[in-house]
C-alpha cells in the first residue's frame, strides 16, 4: 500500500459515427488520426507497463460506437491507406524543406519514421480490428475497461424505456466483442438525473464518473448514490484542469507542437506553439528538445500536484485520500502531439512518489468509499448542468429528437419470435439520430453544420422506415432496411423487439 494516497487516471474514447461520411475537416479523417496518434501509441504504452508487471493501470472508457469503427473492415481498410498516405506526405515534406531550417526537415524525417512505425504496429497488432487488441489488457488486468450506452446519447433527455434499452444494447456490444461485461460506464458527457442509478443497478452497472461539482468538489472518495451500492466518483477538477481546462493546461507550453498551424501541401504540422498570440506565420519550428524537456517539466510538476493533493486530503479527512482525473483519450496524442510520452511520465513517476496508481475498481476496494449521496442534475460540460445538450442553441435538435423518441415508442411491435430487419435498422438509425455528439459540435460551434446534417440524415432514415413500418409495407421496409445496413453498420447484434414488445 502507498504512503501518499491513491489516483486514477479515467481516459474517454470516443468520436461520433463516422465511416462512410466523408474526410477532412470532418468525417473518418478524425478517426484514422485519432487511431494513428492516439489509440496505437496509448495501446503500446499498456503493453510496456503490462509486460513489466504492472496491474490496474488505468481505466479505460471505450464507447460502443468507437468500437464499432475500430473492429470494421471498411475502417481498417481505410487507416491502413491512410497511415500509408502519412508516410508519403512525410516523404514529401522531407523534399519540400530540403533547402529550409535544419528542425524542419529533422521534423520531415522523424514523421517518416513514426508513419513506418504505426504501419508495422497496426499490420501486426491491429490487423483484425481493436478488440482483439483491448481484450488481452482487460483479461490480464492491465485495465478496466468502462463500457456505455449505445450511441453515446445524452442519457438525461432520453425516455426511460429507451435510456434503458441503449444501455443493454451498449453493453452487450462490449460483452459481445470483449469477453465479459463491463461493470463501470462512462455516462456520455458524465450526463446524470436522478433515478438513473436505479437503471445502472438493473443492469449490473456499479461505478460511474461525474464531474467534481456535482459532489461540490468532495471527490477525495467514491460515494453510493442514493439507496443503491452504485459508485460515484467525482473528477477531482484541482488536479485535473493543471493539465486541461477551459483556458490553461500544460498543451499551451510555447515548445510544444502546435496543433493548429499546418503545411498545407504536406498535411503536417511543423510548428511550436510559440506563444499564446503568435500568428501562424511566425511561429517557430518544432523543435523536439524542447518539447522533451517541457514533458518531463509538466510530470514532475504534476507529480507534485497529486502528491500535494493528496497530503491536504489527508489532513483534512483523516485517512488516505483518493484523487482521479479524467480526460479524452484524444488529448494524449492526437490534440497534444507530446501526451503520450507525458503520460508515460507520469504513470511511472507516481509510484515512486510514493502514490497507489491504479483503477476506479481498484479504488472500491481498497476502501476508497464514503457516505451516501444524493445527486443534483449535472454533466462534465459548460456550467457543469445541460446547457451543451439541451440549451437554447440546440432547441430544434431536442425538440426533434423529443419526436423521434415519441414516434418510434410508438410504433406498433412486430412478431415476439422473429427478429425484423426494418424494425432493427429504424431503433438504429433513431438513437443514432440522439448522439450527444451533434449538439455538443452545434454548442460549441465545432463542424455544426456537419453535425445539423448528421442528426437530419438519421432521423430522415428513421421517419422513412417508420412510416414504412406503420403502412406494412414489409418488403419495401426490408429493402430499405438493407440498403441503409450496407453502408451504416453499427451494432448489428441490436434486436428492436427489446425496446418495440
Amino acid at each position: 500500500m502507498s504512503d501518499e494516497g491513491t489516483f486514477c487516471l479515467v481516459l474517454h474514447s470516443h468520436l461520433p459515427w463516422l465511416p462512410h461520411h466523408g474526410t477532412w475537416p470532418v468525417g473518418e479523417e478524425w478517426l484514422y488520426q485519432a487511431l494513428a496518434h492516439s489509440y496505437l501509441p496509448l495501446v503500446d504504452l499498456l503493453h510496456r507497463l503490462g509486460e513489466r508487471g504492472r496491474r490496474d493501470v488505468l481505466t479505460l472508457g471505450v464507447t460502443p460506437v468507437l468500437a464499432a469503427q475500430l473492429d470494421d473492415p471498411y475502417a481498417l481498410r481505410s487507416a491502413h491507406d491512410w497511415l500509408g498516405n502519412w508516410q508519403l506526405r512525410a516523404q514529401y515534406a522531407a523534399t519540400r524543406w530540403r533547402a529550409e531550417d535544419p528542425l524542419l526537415r529533422e521534423l520531415a524525417a522523424t514523421e517518416y519514421r513514426a508513419a513506418g512505425g504505426a504501419i508495422e504496429e497496426f499490420e501486426t497488432r491491429w490487423r483484425n480490428g481493436f478488440s482483439p487488441v483491448l481484450r488481452p489488457l482487460v483479461d490480464s488486468g492491465v485495465i478496466e475497461l468502462l463500457g456505455g450506452p449505445a450511441t453515446h446519447p445524452f442519457q438525461p433527455l432520453l425516455h426511460p424505456r429507451i435510456r434503458r434499452f441503449a444501455l443493454h444494447t451498449g453493453l452487450t456490444d462490449t460483452a459481445l466483442r470483449i469477453g465479459s461485461r463491463p461493470d463501470g460506464i462512462w455516462a456520455p458527457e458524465c450526463g446524470y438525473a436522478p433515478g438513473m442509478e436505479r437503471d445502472y443497478a438493473d443492469h449490473g452497472v456499479r461505478r460511474f464518473l461525474v464531474d467534481g461539482p456535482a459532489l461540490h468538489g468532495d471527490t477525495h472518495a467514491a460515494r453510493p448514490v442514493g439507496d443503491t451500492d452504485v459508485l460515484c466518483f467525482g473528477r477531482d477538477l484541482e488536479v485535473t484542469y493543471r493539465v486541461w481546462s477551459p483556458k490553461a493546461g500544460y498543451p499551451g507550453d510555447p515548445a510544444y507542437r502546435d496543433f493548429h498551424t499546418f503545411d498545407h501541401p504536406s498535411g503536417l504540422k511543423p510548428a511550436r506553439v510559440t506563444g499564446k498570440n503568435v500568428p501562424p506565420e511566425r511561429k517557430r519550428p518544432y523543435d523536439p528538445d524542447l518539447a522533451a524537456a517541457a514533458v518531463r517539466r509538466h510530470a514532475e510538476d504534476f507529480v507534485s500536484s497529486v502528491v500535494t493533493r493528496l497530503r491536504d486530503l489527508r489532513e483534512r479527512h483523516g485517512r488516505p485520500g483518493l484523487v482521479v482525473t479524467a480526460y479524452d483519450t484524444e488529448l494524449y496524442g492526437h490534440w497534444w502531439h507530446e501526451g503520450p510520452a507525458w503520460l508515460e511520465a507520469v504513470l511511472c513517476g507516481l509510484p515512486a512518489a510514493g502514490v497507489r496508481v491504479t483503477t476506479l475498481r481498484g479504488a472500491a476496494e481498497a476502501g476508497h468509499v464514503g457516505a451516501p449521496v444524493e445527486l443534483p442534475v449535472s454533466s462534465w460540460g459548460s456550467g457543469k448542468d445541460w446547457r451543451v445538450w439541451d440549451g437554447a442553441q440546440v432547441a430544434d435538435l431536442v425538440g426533434a429528437g423529443a419526436a423521434v423518441q415519441d414516434e418510434l415508442l410508438a410504433l406498433p411491435p412486430g412478431e415476439r419470435d422473429i427478429r425484423d430487419p426494418a424494425r432493427d435498422q429504424a431503433v438504429r438509425e433513431a438513437l443514432l439520430t440522439l448522439s450527444s455528439d451533434w449538439a455538443f459540435m452545434v454548442t460549441k460551434d465545432s463542424a455544426a453544420d456537419y453535425a445539423r446534417r448528421r442528426a437530419k440524415v438519421h432521423g430522415d432514415r428513421f421517419g422513412e422506415l417508420a412510416g414504412m413500418i406503420r403502412a406494412n409495407q414489409h418488403d419495401r421496409a426490408h429493402h430499405r432496411a438493407a440498403e441503409l445496413r450496407a453502408t451504416d453498420r453499427p451494432f448489428g447484434h441490436l434486436d428492436a423487439r427489446g425496446l418495440l414488445s
